[in-house]
């Protein structure tokens, strides 16, 4: 008895630990297609290739480095590095140029690509006919008539408990009026006359036959027509998106989440200049300006928390736990400060200075901070990198330069009659 105990005991272990390992191997394949991590060291690829066309704008570069996504004459177009064609595009619905594609990102941990596409709504105007209500029949008329027509009196014989119908004269009935039935009628109902929408195209790896995967993921309800997206920042580890929307009549903070819902976070009459959400709690931290007032906000959800009162410091990024703030004067960035970025931001959080000295500051230059938390200002001739408090500065030498995200890779754009050559190569400072 005591040996069949002992073998069952020994399959029961062995078989534990075979369902354990197998759940182990199978939440580890999950969390890598939900979550996948983000390798320390960026990917870097050296490598020239020729686009066709010369007028690119809004040049991004995908996580692997091996697609293009830029806009040539309204188009949005991908361009695969490796074999050097383009292999989608996302032409406008129409000619009227406020259509069409209305911004676009890479995630930064794939090599998917986010975009918002903006087209005419061909029903703006619906007509619907509304039933008219409940009318009085003539048979409930008759009834309510014949109840009207006998009261019960009390009589003025000797016999009190003898009962008597007394008739009421036509004349002092009042007839309850008839209803006439109303006609059903058509009403006119408006809608937006612009139906926004967005897509996730994935794209596999470059030296793949397999075309991209084009994906409708939902339409924005509440997008104002006519819209302009100024600014788009992603959480990938609580997929939460963020926009700034911009119209001839207001300036709208949205945000969308992992169920599809959209909300407006920003207050009436608040102009947002820049945004970074936190790659680990989804909050997202603004340059807000209301009026005169001008501050540093974190927003996590509808709860805001003032980070900075000083109205000359500007959000420039997030990364790893950071939250890197500048403070510009007279268009020069002269200090960098950061702050822990919390699960639960609190007003007025001290900010540790990490760097101070002068870098050129205006409308024209791009911020990002880097995987190895280097802050990167650039335009199309300079690169300055502060790392670990020491300032680089690089001399780009294409017509156009733009970084990537993690501020790993260099992309020099020159234009060469019809064609673009660009050259790819690490930003070393």
């Amino acid at each position: 008895m005591k040996k069949k105990l002992r073998i069952i005991f020994v399959w029961t272990l062995v078989s534990l630990l075979l369902q354990y390992g197998a759940y182990s191997i199978l939440n580890k394949k999950i969390e890598d297609v939900m979550a996948p991590v983000n390798n320390d060291s960026p990917i870097t690829l050296q490598l020239k290739a020729t686009i066709p066309g010369s007028d690119l704008t809004n040049v991004q570069i995908s996580y692997a480095k091996d697609y293009l996504a830029y806009t040539e004459d309204g188009t949005l177009k991908v361009f695969n590095l490796t074999n050097e064609k383009v292999v989608f595009e996302k032409k406008p619905s129409s000619n009227d140029t406020s259509y069409g594609v209305l911004t676009y990102q890479w995630l930064p941990d794939r090599n998917t690509l986010l975009y918002f596409y903006a087209k005419k709504n061909p029903n703006p105007v619906t007509y619907v006919t509304v039933n008219p209500p409940k009318t009085i029949t003539q048979a409930q008329n008759q009834q309510t008539q014949k109840q009207a027509q006998t009261q019960t009196q009390e009589p003025k014989s000797e016999d009190p408990n003898e009962k008597v119908s007394k008739e009421i004269p036509k004349s002092t009935i009042k007839e309850t009026p008839k209803e006439v039935p109303a006609e059903p009628r058509v009403e006119k109902r408006y809608s937006n006359p612009q139906i926004t929408e967005l897509y996730s195209l994935e794209l596999p790896n470059s030296d793949e036959d397999t075309p991209p995967d084009d994906r409708f993921n939902q339409t924005i309800e509440k997008f104002p027509s006519g819209g302009k997206i100024e600014e788009l920042v992603v959480s990938t580890t609580t997929n939460l998106m963020y926009l700034t929307v911009k119209n001839d009549s207001s300036e709208l903070l949205m945000e969308i989440d992992v169920m599809k819902n959209v909300r407006t976070l920003s207050k009436t009459g608040e102009s947002i200049a820049a945004m970074a959400a936190s790659d680990r709690y989804g909050t997202l931290y603004i340059d807000s300006k209301v009026g005169s007032t001008r501050q540093v906000v974190a927003l996590a959800g509808t709860n805001r928390q003032i980070i900075s009162k000083n109205t000359k410091d500007r959000v420039l990024g997030i990364r790893d736990g950071n939250v890197y703030i500048g403070e510009v004067k007279n268009n020069e960035l002269v200090k960098i400060k950061t702050t822990p970025d919390l699960a639960q931001p609190k007003n007025n959080p001290s900010l540790k200075t990490v760097w101070d000295g002068a870098i050129p500051f205006d409308e024209t230059v791009r911020t990002l901070i880097g995987a190895k938390g280097q802050v990167v200002i650039y335009d199309h001739q300079t690169a300055y990198v502060v790392t670990g408090g020491q300032l680089a500065k690089v001399d780009l030498h294409g017509d156009e330069n733009y970084v990537s995200v993690d501020g790993a890779e260099l992309i020099q754009l020159t234009k060469k009659g019809t064609s673009t050559l660009a050259e790819l190569q690490p930003l070393n400072p």
